[in-house]
């Protein structure tokens, strides 16, 4: 199965690698350099600063940092595993574990004495692989909450406490469903939810869309779901059964695609992945709310002329709010040409001393306490309240904090769900119709 997966990469990098892609990836890399990619350009400061401390912490030590946008990264990353080319360390995402340690290219960590408790809850125990051995150090964490356009909230007579109180359910849609119908505007002034109101012919949009959601429908559908109680696999991590054919979330998925149907939620056909997420629908006034994640909020209350405001996830049928929480972390990979220095590396990434520094910058929550906290701090310094995003991960009795699925060939399942997904959403399909998807999902993962 590992061979079938590397060829399938092989084959769909093949031109990559001709057309150079994978050049220069470790290139610098020596017994005194320690090259580390990361993608998020806001963090590359934060970074840079860290390397410093690290260098002068340790003499004759450099940090050579690369920043590459979201696709170019993972698709230079893989081809330089394949090429030898990849980096001594790079930041490693959930979403793509599973893959990475099926193919046995990330180095373990065991002996960098990384320990649950020093961390925010759940984030280093999803980096142990199903070999006992641990493969990533936690780096940070985020978290799923509502933006709303405050201006177009108080016109729709909403303030922010009825905000922080709806709930929904997937026959009626509950106060959720009623607030984001009151939100949309037709382009004769009529609200969603008033006679006359024109679903194909609207201004405003209660709630942006970010599209089919994948496998995972992280800042799509994935509140509803795990709110009304819904898990990806029979186990959090390492499950080797999906139920995407689950009466609970397929009755969940009729009922947020069927938003955009009533026209409270653009259509698929309006999104695009590169130029209209819901944050490009948010900043251009199209729509008065957008689920997104936390990595998103300099985004958002940056957009001019907007004023911003946050509210949680609405509560489901279980009685809880939910919030997918998800937590990168940094990997060493099996081929790096200084490991020793990687190790010393990563090791500093995943201290105080470091994720303080990065918390202080003001992008991300740090995966420790005193670097969110740090956090949290240069937020409220700039006018920014965050507690929709942190009180999920600090309240357990009104939240439920879930995770990435974290299984093996994850390429595989996002292959399969997307097209899948999209004939719900954008062609009409029932839900129904993801049975046979899953069916051959759970093929995969047990042959």
């Amino acid at each position: 199965m590992r061979l079938r997966t590397l060829t399938a990469l092989v084959g769909a990098l093949g031109l990559s690698l001709v057309t150079g892609c994978a050049q220069g990836g470790s290139a610098g890399s020596s017994a005194n350099t320690v090259t580390y990619w990361l993608w998020d350009a806001n963090q590359l400061p934060a970074y840079q600063a860290c390397a410093k401390g690290f260098e002068k912490e340790n003499p004759g030590l450099k940090v050579k940092i690369t920043q590459l946008g979201w696709s170019d990264y993972w698709t230079k990353l893989t081809a330089g595993f394949i090429a030898g080319t990849q980096p001594d360390v790079f930041t490693d995402h959930i979403q793509k574990f599973g893959q990475f340690a099926d193919l046995q290219v990330l180095e373990p960590l065991d002996d960098l004495g990384i320990k649950d408790d020093a961390y925010q809850p759940g984030l280093a125990a999803n980096w142990m692989g199903q070999d006992g051995h641990r493969y990533g150090a936690p780096k940070d964490w985020d978290t799923v909450a509502l933006f709303y356009n405050q201006k177009l909230a108080k016109d729709a007579g909403l303030d922010p406490e009825e905000l922080n109180s709806l709930a929904w359910n997937p026959k009626d849609g509950g106060t959720f469903e009623k607030a984001i119908a009151h939100l949309t505007v037709d382009r004769n002034g009529k609200r969603g939810d008033e006679p006359g109101f024109d679903k194909n012919n609207v201004k405003v949009y209660g709630l942006a869309t970010n599209g089919g959601g994948f496998g995972d429908g992280q800042t799509q559908w994935s509140p509803f779901t795990a709110s009304a109680g819904w898990d990806y696999t029979e186990k959090p991590r390492w499950g080797t059964d999906y139920q995407y054919d689950s009466k609970t979330f397929q009755s969940v998925i009729d009922w947020y695609f069927g938003l955009a149907e009533k026209g409270y939620m653009p259509p698929l056909s309006d999104y695009n992945i590169q130029s209209n997420q819901a944050n490009t629908q948010f900043a251009a006034g199209k729509a008065a709310t957008a689920m997104d994640g936390a990595w998103m909020i300099s985004t958002y209350h940056g957009f001019k002329g907007i004023d911003v405001g946050t509210a949680f996830t609405p509560a489901g049928p279980t009685g809880k709010r939910a919030t997918m929480m998800n937590g990168l972390a940094d990997s060493i990979t099996k081929g790096a040409r200084n490991k020793e220095g990687a190790r010393k590396w990563v090791a500093y990434l995943a201290s105080d001393k470091c994720q303080t520094v990065v918390g202080k910058a003001g992008v991300v929550f740090p995966a420790t306490p005193a670097g969110t906290e740090a956090a949290i701090a240069a937020y409220k310094k700039k006018g920014i309240d965050v507690k929709a995003f942190t009180e999920p991960v600090a309240d357990k009795k009104d939240f439920r904090t879930f995770s990435y699925p974290i299984t093996n060939y994850a390429a595989d399942v996002t292959a399969l769900m997307q097209p899948a997904m999209e004939d719900v959403f954008g062609n009409g399909k029932p839900a129904s119709s993801l049975d046979e998807t899953n069916d051959q999902i759970n093929f995969i993962l047990n042959q």
